[in-house]
C-alpha cells in the first residue's frame, strides 16, 4: 500500500494481492475497497478496474478462485526483500530470513534489528494460513449451491468469452477483411460509421 500511496501505481500481481488479502482473508466488501484504490491508482479506467476487482474477488463465479498468499508471493517475487525495505523502513534491518514473516523473528532477532513486533511494526492481524484455508473452503461452498451455478451461467452467456479452447501451443488463425491480406486497424471514424471530415 505504501509503494502505491506514494507513487499511484503498483504492478498487476500486487493489485491481484491487495484485492484478495482485502476480500478473502480480511473479508472486506469488494466495493468501497475498489472505490479507495480507484482514488490512488494513476492508471485508473473504470472500464478495466471494476472488472477486474470484480473477477479477483470472486464475485463474478465464472473465473478461477484467486486467493494470494502475501508470504508466499514475498518469497516467490522479493526473496531479498528489496521492495519491501524500499517501502517499510521499519523492517529495514530484518534478516532476509524472516522479511516473509517478520512476526516469527525471536525476541533477541527483534532487538537486534530494532524491529520490535507490535511497537515498531505491527503484528498479523489474522492467521493468513488458517484464512487462506477457511476462505477457499467458504467460496467453494457457495460456488457449488445451485442459485450461484444458475447466476454463473448467466454472467457467462453475457460476459464470458466466446472463443473457444485452443489446443496448448496451436495459435489462433486470425482472419482479416482488407483486400490484401494484412490486418489493418480501423480509423475511429470507420469504427463508428462516419466520414471523416475534409481535410482531416
Amino acid at each position: 500500500m505504501r509503494a502505491l500511496l506514494k507513487g499511484g501505481w503498483i504492478n498487476f500481481r500486487m493489485r491481484a494481492m491487495l484485492v484478495s488479502v482485502a476480500s478473502y482473508m480480511l473479508w472486506l466488501d469488494w466495493r468501497p475497497t475498489s472505490r479507495f484504490l480507484a482514488q490512488h491508482f494513476l492508471d485508473y479506467e473504470p472500464g478495466i478496474h471494476y472488472p477486474q476487482f470484480q473477477m479477483q474477488a470472486g464475485t463474478t463465479g465464472i473465473n478461477a478462485l484467486r486467493v494470494y498468499n502475501p508470504t508466499k508471493q514475498i518469497r516467490d517475487h522479493d526473496k531479498e526483500g528489496k521492495f519491501i525495505k524500499r517501502y517499510v523502513p521499519e523492517l529495514a534491518n530484518v534478516p532476509t530470513k524472516y522479511i516473509a514473516e517478520p512476526w516469527k523473528m525471536p525476541e533477541k532477532v527483534q532487538q537486534s534489528s530494532g524491529c520490535i513486533i507490535g511497537k515498531d511494526y505491527p503484528g498479523p492481524i489474522v492467521d493468513l494460513k488458517e484464512m487462506y484455508k477457511e476462505s477457499r473452503a467458504r467460496i467453494g461452498a457457495v460456488r457449488k449451491q445451485l442459485k450461484s451455478k444458475e447466476e454463473a451461467k448467466k454472467v457467462y452467456e453475457k460476459h464470458g468469452s466466446r472463443m473457444r479452447p485452443r489446443a496448448r501451443g496451436s495459435k489462433r488463425k486470425i482472419s482479416s477483411s482488407s483486400e490484401d491480406g494484412s490486418m489493418k486497424q480501423k480509423s475511429l471514424n470507420e469504427f463508428m460509421g462516419k466520414k471523416p471530415r475534409p481535410g482531416a
